[in-house]
């Protein structure tokens, strides 16, 4: 039970005399990132913030329609945030304020909302055509009506329980086996050695893990959005 309990103790939100310090995580990712200038060239760091962005924004609205190109600010700054804040939880003795279902749900229904209201608002039939099929036999109809409302509301939670999921299983994964290579490193040496090994993979594929769920929250985003303009 101890170590259950020690094993889920770096997901509670910090706090400094009382003051939760979840606040100032979300706050300090905005400070690493590198504003442009007045000059007409920019560093090789400014150069390649600028190409990414560009990149990302082409590939995320590439699908959308005019309509949905508004959303181009809101979608990035979302990306560049979700990439930010799940890289720098992989340091030690950092806090991931994305392995909170609270924030990750904070951030996915008001963003799905969005997207729902603006379907039901530009185009209501067509937002309500969603909800049942083309060419739906009568005695389904209002079994799939049902079925499709349920899926509808089903997404947000979709969204926010996956990127918990998968950086708590890897953050989790992560402890153990660091663990496990502090634990043998007296008793195996050759054993501990190998289980560093696999830590440093392990921490290279959750880098991976990381940008990737921040990229699928975007994409899924997008797509709902998609549908809706």
């Amino acid at each position: 039970m101890t170590l259950a309990v020690s094993l889920f103790d770096q997901f509670m939100s910090p706090s400094m005399l009382g003051v939760p310090l979840l606040a100032l995580a979300l706050t300090l990712p905005w400070v690493l990132f590198p504003s442009p200038s007045a000059r007409w060239l920019g560093n090789r760091l400014l150069t390649l913030q600028g190409w990414f962005i560009n990149r990302f924004t082409q590939q995320i609205l590439m699908p959308l329609s005019l309509g949905g190109h508004k959303w181009a600010l809101m979608l990035t700054s979302l990306m560049i945030f979700l990439i930010t804040l799940n890289i720098l939880g992989l340091l030690p003795y950092t806090f991931t304020p994305t392995t909170q279902l609270s924030l990750n749900l904070g951030l996915a229904v008001p963003l799905w909302l969005a997207t729902v209201l603006v379907g039901l608002r530009n185009q209501p039939t067509a937002a309500l055509g969603h909800l049942l099929p083309e060419g739906t036999p009568t005695p389904l109809i209002p079994v799939l009506i049902i079925i499709e409302t349920i899926s509808l509301f089903i997404r947000p939670l979709a969204l926010g329980v996956r990127l918990t999921a998968n950086l708590t299983a890897g953050h989790l994964l992560m402890q153990l086996t660091s663990t496990a290579a502090f634990v043998l490193l007296t008793m195996m040496p050759t054993v501990a050695v190998l289980t560093t090994i696999l830590l440093f993979l392990l921490t290279l594929l959750e880098i991976a893990v990381a940008m990737i769920q921040a990229y699928v929250f975007v994409l899924l985003l997008s797509l709902y959005l998609q549908e809706n303009v």
